[in-house]
């Protein structure tokens, strides 16, 4: 069966205050050693364990949000608000943080394997989506875990995608598919106060079978096209030598002047061997001008030269 991964990149909900800000160690450790100065003047524990104390419980009901944080507060299990970014007190024992939202853009990657186009080819798509929250409440109450309910909403939506595409516009129509997914994901995570910035598909995996197939295809196609352009191109050339030839028409002396000039361009180099047609020697008198250059060419015996 298909299968699909998900993967989430980024911060993720979590319980509890995770920072430890050296304003909550210093509510401790001050008023625990002002206690101990005061035990000792006074040679009483009583002073050393109130402030103590005290420190202690000024350390539990103070909480650090980051700049880009907001905590969820619920008191006595109802909401009560946010908090943050930056310090703030909670009343301990009643009010508790189940979830911290982080309002920086996120990214989560996810696939789809196996997945049938419209014109049932089986593709292995990947894919990144950037969203961000916009509306902390709705994502910590309206949705039991956003992110996840993100990914798979991305997910369903391209399988979507792929199956109403043909695979010839699944490679080269990508920036639709990215604009169409973002608008399919975004009617959907919109109620969860969460909006989809971009998502981009990152690669299609085609089978090897059908690779060589479309390997094949375009190599027989641009034969094809090669063709096609020697033939037009010969069909110029003979065009060409169509018109060439209307100015010998009527004019014996140029048609005699060319052939003198195509047998000098033939014999001008060394070894040259020139194949004249008879048809053409009749009739552009190239017999007398062949006969004078053989005779040109033609070497004195050995003994005239001797002598």
């Amino acid at each position: 069966m298909p299968s699909t991964n998900l993967v989430t990149m980024g911060t993720t909900p979590r319980p509890g205050n995770p920072h430890i800000h050296p304003l909550q160690i210093a509510s401790v450790i001050v008023p625990a050693a002002a206690g101990v100065i005061l035990a000792a003047l006074t040679s009483q524990p009583a002073p050393a364990i109130v402030l103590t104390l005290a420190g202690v419980f000024l350390a539990a009901s103070m909480q650090v949000a980051l700049q880009w944080e907001k905590a969820i507060v619920l008191r006595a299990g109802r909401f009560r608000g946010f908090r943050g970014p930056g310090l703030f007190y909670l009343i301990p024992v009643l009010d508790t943080i189940p979830m911290w939202i982080d309002h920086r853009v996120q990214t989560s990657s996810f696939t789809a394997e196996q997945t049938l186009t419209k014109d049932t080819v089986p593709v292995d798509v990947d894919a990144v989506l950037f969203w961000m929250v916009w509306d902390a409440e709705k994502a910590a109450l309206e949705v039991a875990d956003y992110r996840q309910a993100i990914l798979w909403a991305a997910q369903t939506a391209l399988r979507d995608i792929i199956g109403e595409t043909a695979l010839s516009d699944l490679l080269i129509g990508r920036k639709r598919l990215d604009t169409a997914l973002q608008q399919t994901i975004g009617e959907r995570t919109t109620p969860w106060g969460i909006t989809v910035q971009s998502v981009e598909i990152r690669d299609v995996v085609i089978p090897g079978a059908l690779q060589d197939a479309m390997s094949r295809q375009a190599q027989a196609e641009r034969e094809r096209q090669a063709r096609v352009i020697l033939g037009e191109a010969e069909a110029q050339v003979a065009n060409q030598f169509v018109e060439a030839s209307r100015s010998y028409e009527n004019n014996p002396i140029a048609l005699h002047l060319r052939a003198m000039n195509m047998l000098y361009e033939g014999l001008k180099e060394k070894g040259a061997l020139v194949v004249v047609p008879s048809t053409a020697v009749e009739t552009m008198g190239l017999g007398n001008i062949a006969g004078l250059s053989a005779l040109a060419n033609v070497k004195p015996p050995a003994d005239s030269e001797k002598a």
